[in-house]
Order: C-alpha cells, then sequence, then structure tokens
C-alpha cells in the first residue's frame, strides 16, 4: 500500500513511488474509459461544504459515489447515507486513497489540510477537486501546483463563481472594455453575528472524534470545541480567517477577470474588536491590493451588517460600474458631462476659478454606455463546477478553476494577513513569488509541519 504505511516513507521510496503510480495512472485511464465512462469518486471530510459536493456530483449521471473518509464517525455515517449507501467507509484517508477503485477525491476538510491531502492524492494517480481556500500558507500552493504537473493530475479549485455563466459573461464583458478602463474593484462580505459563538473551555476530544488526525500537520493543541468542527476557521492554526475563507472568492473574480498572476503590494489592517468569544482572526479586516494599473479593496466585518449588508462585487472603470454576486451581475453606466460642470460652484467660483459651460448644463445627460444585467443561479454554478471537472479527467485539459490560479489568488489573500500581522505593507513579485526586501515578513510565507507529516510531505521532494 503507498499510503497506509506512509509515516515510515523514506526518500529511497521515491523511485519506486513513482513508478507505482505510472502503473495507478494508466490503469485509471483504462478504467474510466470502461464502465460507461463513468467515474468513480471519493469524498474527503463531510462537513457543510463536504455535503454540498456530494450533492452536486450525485447530480452528474457519469459519477459513482463510490467512498467517503472522516474522522468523526457519525459525519462518516452521515456522508455514506448521503452517498446513497453503496459507497466505502474510511476513517483513515490515506486508506482510501491507496483504493485502486478511486480515480478522483473531493477534498473538503478544513483549510489545514487542503496542501498535504491533495499531494498525496496526486502521489497516488487521483485527480482532485479541492475546495478553497487552497493553502494556510504560501508555498503550499507552489508545492501543489509542482504535484499536479509532476503527476499529470487534474486538479480544480473549488471556486464555483468560475462555472457561473453570469460570471463568464461578466468576464467577457470586463475584458472588451465595456465599462471602459477598470481602475478599481471593491468587494465587501458584511455581517453581524454578535456576540460570537461563546468561549467553551479545553476538554476531552470526543470518543468518535479522531483528534490526533483531525489535527494532522497542525501544531498539537488541547481539544476545544471551538477548534475543531467548523469553528476551526476562527484560528491561525488551520485558517486565515474571513480574509482567505471569503475573500478568495472575491480575489478570484478579480484577477480571472483582470488577467492578473497577483498584486505587487498589499495593505491590511484590522483585528478581533468585538466578538467576545475564544476566536483569534479578524472580525474586521480591510486590506488595500496593488495592481500594476489598477487597485482592488476586501473589507469584512463580523459584528457590523452596516446598510449595504453581504455587498456584490463591484468593478469600476471610465465608462460605469459592473456589479456582480452569485444571483446576477448589473451594468451601471455613467453619464457624460463636462467636467466643469462637475465642480461645486457654492457662491460661485472667483475670477480665474472653471467655468460652467452653459451648452451642456442644459441638455440632458447622455450614458458612456448602455445599462445590462443578466441573472445567475448559485446551485447551477455548483453543478457546473463539478460537471468540468469529471470533463477534465476524461480530456486530461486543465479545469476552468486550475490550481494554479487558485494558488496565486489564496497566495493574495495570505499577503493580506501578513501584512495585518506585521504591521507593514507588502511587498510582492507574483512572477518569483517573493516578498521583496523583508525577511522578518518572508518567513510567514511558509509554516512548518508537525511531526510525522513534515516527513511525509518530504519524500516527495516538491
Amino acid at each position: 500500500m503507498i499510503f497506509s504505511n506512509a509515516m515510515g516513507i523514506g526518500n529511497s521510496d521515491a523511485t519506486t513511488r513513482r513508478g507505482f503510480v505510472s502503473a495507478v495512472t494508466a490503469a485509471s485511464y483504462a478504467r474510466i474509459a470502461g464502465a460507461n465512462d463513468r467515474v468513480q469518486v471519493g469524498f474527503i471530510g463531510f462537513g457543510l461544504i463536504g455535503h454540498e459536493h456530494v450533492q452536486d456530483f450525485k447530480m452528474q449521471s457519469d459519477a459513482d459515489l463510490a467512498a467517503m473518509s472522516d474522522v468523526y464517525q457519525p459525519r462518516l455515517e452521515q456522508g455514506l447515507a448521503a452517498c446513497g449507501g453503496q459507497a466505502k467507509a474510511y476513517r483513515d484517508f490515506r486508506k482510501l486513497l491507496d483504493d485502486k477503485d478511486i480515480q478522483a477525491v473531493v477534498v473538503s476538510t478544513p483549510d489545514h489540510w487542503h496542501a498535504l491531502i491533495t499531494i498525496m492524492a496526486c502521489v497516488a494517480g487521483k485527480d482532485v477537486y479541492v475546495e478553497k481556500p487552497l493553502t494556510l500558507f504560501v508555498k503550499e500552493g507552489r508545492w501543489m501546483v509542482d504535484a499536479a504537473r509532476r503527476y499529470n493530475r487534474v486538479v480544480q479549485a473549488g471556486t464555483q463563481q468560475r462555472s457561473g455563466r453570469h460570471f463568464q459573461k461578466a468576464v467577457e464583458m470586463l475584458r472588451s472594455g465595456a465599462i471602459g478602463k477598470i481602475m478599481s474593484v471593491r468587494g465587501t462580505s458584511f455581517r453581524n453575528i454578535m456576540p460570537g459563538f461563546g468561549s467553551p473551555p479545553d476538554d476531552a476530544p470526543p470518543n468518535d472524534l479522531d483528534y490526533d488526525m483531525w489535527l494532522g500537520p497542525a501544531p498539537k493543541r488541547p481539544y476545544n470545541p471551538h477548534r475543531s468542527l467548523y469553528h476551526f476557521r476562527w484560528f491561525w492554526d488551520y485558517s486565515g480567517g474571513q480574509m482567505t475563507n471569503l475573500g478568495a472568492h472575491e480575489l478570484d473574480v478579480v484577477q480571472w477577470a483582470m488577467q492578473v498572476k497577483g498584486p505587487v503590494a498589499v495593505s491590511s489592517s484590522g483585528g478581533r474588536f468585538a466578538l467576545e468569544d475564544n476566536g483569534e482572526t479578524p472580525d474586521t479586516q480591510d486590506a488595500l491590493f496593488e495592481y500594476p494599473d489598477f487597485t482592488a479593496v476586501y473589507s469584512y466585518r463580523e459584528a457590523s451588517a452596516g446598510r449595504r449588508g453581504e455587498g456584490a462585487l463591484e468593478f469600476y472603470g471610465t465608462k460605469g460600474c459592473l456589479s456582480i454576486d452569485r444571483s446576477g451581475f448589473q451594468i451601471y453606466p455613467d453619464m457624460k458631462l463636462d467636467p466643469s460642470n462637475a465642480i461645486p460652484t457654492f457662491a460661485g467660483h472667483p475670477v480665474g476659478g472653471p467655468v460652467r459651460n452653459p451648452v451642456r448644463n442644459n441638455v440632458a445627460p447622455e450614458p458612456w454606455i448602455q445599462p445590462f444585467k443578466m441573472a445567475g443561479s448559485s446551485p447551477e454554478q455548483f453543478d457546473l463546477h463539478a460537471r468540468n471537472f469529471l470533463d477534465c479527467i476524461k480530456s486530461r485539459q486543465r479545469p476552468i478553476a486550475d490550481v494554479e490560479q487558485a494558488h496565486q489568488v489564496s497566495a493574495a489573500c495570505h499577503l493580506a494577513n501578513i501584512s495585518l500581522r506585521t504591521g507593514r505593507k507588502i511587498r510582492w513579485n507574483p512572477e518569483t513569488e517573493e516578498i521583496i526586501g523583508d525577511r522578518e515578513a518572508s518567513k510567514w510565507l511558509e509554516r512548518p509541519y508537525r511531526k510525522p507529516w513534515d516527513e511525509v510531505l518530504r519524500s516527495f521532494h516538491l
């Protein structure tokens, strides 16, 4: 077995492993070509989004929900039932990866497991659909890309908007100049969950939860109900907070539409100012992403919904604005006007000041562009994203949300958190993926894995 004894893998096993993977890959293609062109899919993690993905793949006529893995027995049982009762059960995901009948896996674990499981799946000859945020720290993303390319794997990230028809139309229009030259983008995620989720004391983990396996490569910590199921996202050991959770979706659309690999500088500030619980990540954060010829701002609030509530992502161009979310998009035209007529007059300009154009002042405003709108569907995006993944498994084409673009987006989100935690602007080279002129900040690009998972990672020579 390639992974059931992975804790003892040494560097000398690399050649044998690569030979094994070649055989697995060839066999996988043969199975996909047969059996009525069906794909055997295994699911690793059955939380909120994992449950959603089971439903998404259940809708695909050529997908068999063949295996389920979770470290929490009640969720494993619920996941098996959701798969229809035919799936194999695995408490240890490594045994699922050893299953030669499985061609693809869907990774819906907490963030700190995304990278290593994806890499191990690639080595095992599986294609991967992995949830966002892709990584816990920047360098994990490059390791994932390298593994996907080395083992010729399809790795699709869970940024489902890329499969939405209205998102694709909006991106097409933005690139064609529909709102003019774009110089600014703004995204927000505001809600009010005061006073927070509470501060439960540390305790013994439930008997039916393999807490050590849940922690995996993360630091060893006493069990706390919030350092586990769902609430893990409020702790730096396992997540980047809402900047990487929600911000990844917003920035993915920005970098996709604007065709950029990443920002050249990032500044961020915020903190956990209001929530009264034991979480660590900010409840308030603002980040400015600087690109060569435009800027993007992303803000979130956990303790104030504000007037706008859940805001759409807005692109600002010289001819108008495009506002988009999962339910659709709309273009709002700006009006043509004489610049002098846009200046306030108050009591009137003294001699030598700007003079209003009386002709334009008496003419009805004319829009630069025509308004436009298109509806969208969130369920459709999930469905089409699963469809794209399965199609790419068969065609061996890159998926619509390829691992490399997802890595670049996650890196931008991580840079915002590095800026927040170091208290200064971070300058970034998106080509070399290095922080410029700041050795201390550069240390945040990588974190150590806990033993023995660090040895597993090293054995792959990424």
